[in-house]
């Protein structure tokens, strides 16, 4: 059985004598602002979150929205910057984070996860690759890699700065931004030598940048899951989320708007 229906099945089984609405029922939990579930959002992460012309927009913008109306309640966001979505979530200013949040241990301590997708990492640099840069290797060493602040990309680079140090080359300087276009930005203006860059936001930056970037090796940490955080033993509100998305995944409208948003169907969680 898929990994994410075998967890989706455990969480809704307590409910599923009441039918699959009783389990994509919201009833009983509670929000911030009754009628509202309101999250977390930091739209910096292009194709997941992003303004376009004043308004938000992309896929996880457009899953939120279709899970509330699953859930029979108004998705209401509040936009912040990334490493402002866990302290908000603990605070009780949001019910949820929706901001393709990377499930890591260090943020499972913190929050419970219900996954979405998965995902993986691709090196980004210029066109022509006039450093030389294979992938997430030892040519990486001595490069500047330009990454999200507070982003899965920020630990990835710091992790391979410490590996290049234990193997006595060069240091990798790690420039942390606001956002990924910040990034993107950084490496088309050879501010940066490398960028790492989510698999679809990869996509999506060859296609709206032609012949500014390509690809450096093979994608990495394939296995990456991005869920919907929420506060530590909210069963009922993981449950309820949980019912909410396999029913867009038989009804289809989870693998809509995967093409829509032109992930790779990699990123599906469901066989």
């Amino acid at each position: 059985m898929n990994r994410l229906l075998h967890i989706l099945l455990l969480a809704t089984a307590p409910l599923a004598v009441s039918g699959a609405a009783a389990a994509q029922s919201l009833d009983g939990v509670k929000l911030v602002e009754a009628g509202k579930l309101t999250y977390g959002v930091a739209a910096s992460f292009a194709p997941f979150e992003y303004v376009n012309e004043g308004k938000l927009t992309g896929f996880d913008i457009d899953f939120i929205q279709a899970l509330a109306e699953k859930l029979k309640v108004e998705p209401a966001a509040m936009n912040m910057e990334f490493k402002g979505l866990i302290p908000a979530l603990q605070g009780g200013r949001i019910d949820i984070i929706n901001s393709a949040m990377y499930i890591n241990p260090t943020r499972a301590e913190q929050v419970d996860f219900v996954p979405y997708l998965e995902i993986g990492n691709n090196v980004m640099v210029q066109t022509g690759n006039p450093k030389g840069i294979t992938g997430r290797d030892d040519t990486i060493c001595g490069k500047t890699v330009a990454v999200t602040l507070g982003g899965i990309s920020e630990s990835q680079a710091r992790a391979d700065n410490e590996r290049c140090k234990a193997k006595g080359l060069g240091e990798v300087k790690v420039l942390t931004l606001p956002t990924a276009q910040d990034s993107a930005l950084s490496l088309s203006q050879g501010r940066a030598d490398a960028n790492y860059e989510s698999t679809p936001g990869a996509v999506m930056a060859l296609e709206k940048m032609p012949g500014v970037f390509e690809i450096a090796g093979e994608p990495f940490e394939m296995d990456t899951q991005i869920g919907i955080a929420t506060p530590k033993g909210a069963t009922e509100l993981q449950a309820a989320l949980a019912a909410a998305i396999k029913a867009m995944a038989e009804d289809g409208s989870y693998d809509k708007l995967i093409a829509k948003w032109k992930l790779p169907p990699s990123v599906s969680l469901f066989d």
